[in-house]
């Protein structure tokens, strides 16, 4: 508990010092809290270009401690009077931290989290420890962005575990979701401000992801969030316009963009891009028809200096990634052949994008779990029409920036649909949830009636807690001796023996056979007399004692005669059941 408290407040301290430093060199003065968002970015950014370097996890260690020092000694130039984070943001780091470890907190200790639901964590935390040991393997081979991955790399080198550091990245990151949903809930009161941020922080498919150890969505989802918070921010401070430090106001843009490259490759870029050329469209029209073709000229003339400086920062960053990238288009998530459905189970319904969803696993169609599936039905409903009044409400003001962000998603999603996978839907769907969940709290805690505002919020807030409620988590700690054991066992049936509480409380039978993939795989309770306990079993594999999951005997049963034997073989796309019916 303590390492996993430890590695998120350095997150997200680290993260909020860079940020405002980002922020103040574009010539915004005060705290801002898409401060940690957009120092992420930058965070993610240096871990991967320096983990590499000789030293790995050490080196990434020295070079963002230096990034914080240098941060920190320009951030405190600033002699504004609201430098500080004012109060509420501080009850809202509480607040969303205690709701995002709530998951550990209710299983009564910190684990690998998504264990039994998504079993997809483990191979990130493989890849990081070939990172921290200077190796490698497939996700560092096929050009997969691991700048997360290299943040956790950096904390593993103070002594963190890297299950504490990958929690500790997701709890942050949940956090600075909150914060940046405050930026644009100004205005409001306190109780206000808060509560539309935790829900907007906590939107349905955010913690669905935030549950499963799916960062890698949760820090995209927010980089979006904050990349169409700063596009507004920039527009409402005049930042656009020619000359002196302004020209340096799309640096926390261009931050953000670098970020996404790092967490989500190119079609992270893809988000943001969409998303800039929807709101120029829309900024330029309104232009046009308040001044007719000569004043969109002139606010795209003054626009120019800062679009190409952020864009150059941007393309001299990223330079040497583009090689990375071009691999990564050719990896097996955006094969439409392939499995296509991940930890699914079928199709989601976009209706969940809108996060009234009383279900404890999103995965689950309307009907098929506690709740009725009129209950689905009338929350979507509700959704659409929070949604629809929200556009509206945003447009009427002038917010041209999140519904610019929401048009792009939409056709984002659309083009998954047509053109993608099941899996590459639903990750469409988690990116915008957060999005569609600030346009409609903020509408509502406007412009609507009390009664209706509340209502909405208690909805969304219960569906949330349902998945928080219901999030499993695995094993204590990590170790890669069975993925290392994979290749060697052979065509025929592997049983292996594990201490009972691995099995009945950490949900290790889901656990020992993803991490076995691509054998056939039993697993049974480890008792004082089993060896080779079924018949046609060619090798047993004894688990140890203890936090870590490893290997402590593996004997070959040369007796048995060649065949499969009677464990099932586990593929690797069985990620929604790696276990059925063992």
């Amino acid at each position: 508990m303590l390492g996993t408290l430890c590695s998120s407040l350095l997150v997200l301290f680290a993260s909020a010092v860079v940020g405002q430093a980002v922020f103040a060199l574009a010539g915004r003065r005060g705290w801002t809290p898409i401060a940690p968002a957009v120092g992420l970015a930058v965070l993610v950014a240096l871990s991967w270009a320096s983990v590499r370097l000789p030293g790995e996890g050490t080196s990434a260690a020295i070079v963002l401690a230096l990034a914080v020092a240098g941060a920190a000694a320009l951030a405190l130039r600033d002699d504004g009077p609201d430098r500080a984070p004012p109060l509420r943001d501080g009850l809202v780091v509480l607040t969303a931290l205690v709701l995002a470890a709530l998951p550990f907190l209710l299983e009564g200790r910190f684990g690998i989290p998504g264990t039994g639901l998504n079993p997809d964590l483990s191979q990130h935390l493989f890849a990081a420890d070939r990172l921290a040991n200077a190796g490698s393997e497939r996700l560092i081979e096929h050009g997969y962005p691991l700048g997360p991955h290299s943040v956790v790399v950096a904390l593993s080198a103070l002594g963190l575990s890297l299950v504490e550091g990958f929690n500790g990245l997701m709890i942050a990151t949940a956090i600075a979701a909150c914060l940046t949903a405050m930026a644009a809930l100004e205005g409001l009161s306190a109780p206000k401000r808060v509560v539309g941020a935790l829900v907007v922080g906590f939107a349905y498919l955010f913690a669905s992801s935030h549950v499963q150890g799916a960062f890698k969505e949760t820090l995209q989802a927010l980089f979006l969030l904050a990349f169409a918070l700063a596009l507004r921010e920039l527009v409402r401070r005049g930042a656009s316009s020619a000359g002196g430090p302004r020209a340096l106001g799309a640096l926390p843009l261009a931050a953000l963009a670098i970020g996404s490259a790092y967490v989500y490759s190119f079609p992270g870029l893809v988000w943001l891009a969409g998303t800039v050329a929807v709101w120029a469209a829309l900024e330029l029209a309104d232009a046009a028809r308040r001044g007719g073709a000569g004043e969109a000229q002139r606010l795209a003339r003054a626009a120019a200096p800062s679009a190409l400086l952020g864009l150059g920062v941007l393309v001299l960053v990223l330079a040497p990634e583009i090689g990375r990238m071009a691999n990564f288009a050719s990896f097996e998530t955006f094969d439409p052949r392939g499995a296509g459905l991940g930890n699914l189970f079928n199709r989601l319904s976009p209706l969940e994008a809108l996060g009234l969803w009383p279900s404890g696993d999103f995965r689950v169609e309307p009907g098929g779990g506690a709740a009725p599936a009129a209950v689905f039905l009338l929350g979507g409903t509700v959704g659409v029409a929070a949604l629809g009044f929200g556009v509206v409400w945003s447009l009427r003001r002038g917010e041209r920036a999140l519904v610019a962000a929401l048009a792009t998603a939409a056709a984002l999603w659309l083009f998954t649909l047509l053109g993608g996978t099941p899996y590459q839907e639903s990750k469409a769907l988690v990116l915008v949830a957060p999005l569609v969940a600030l346009v409609c709290v903020r509408a509502l805690l406007t412009g609507a009636p009390g009664i209706l505002a509340a209502g909405y919020c208690l909805a969304a807030a219960g569906c949330a807690a349902l998945v928080l409620l219901n999030g499993p988590v695995g094993p204590r700690e990590y170790s890669p001796a069975l993925a290392e054991l994979r290749p060697e066992l052979g065509p025929g049936s592997v049983l292996v023996l594990a201490p009972a509480e691995l099995l009945d409380e950490q949900h290790g039978r889901d656990y020992l056979v993803w991490e076995l993939r691509g054998n056939r795989v039993c697993v049974e309770a480890l008792r004082a007399v089993s060896a080779f306990s079924r018949p046609g079993i060619s090798t047993q594999v004894v688990i140890a004692a203890g936090d870590a999951v490893e290997p402590e005997g593996v004997l070959r049963n040369r007796s048995t005669a060649s065949g499969p034997g009677p464990c099932p073989l586990i593929p690797d796309g069985a990620r929604a059941d790696p276990a059925p019916g063992d």
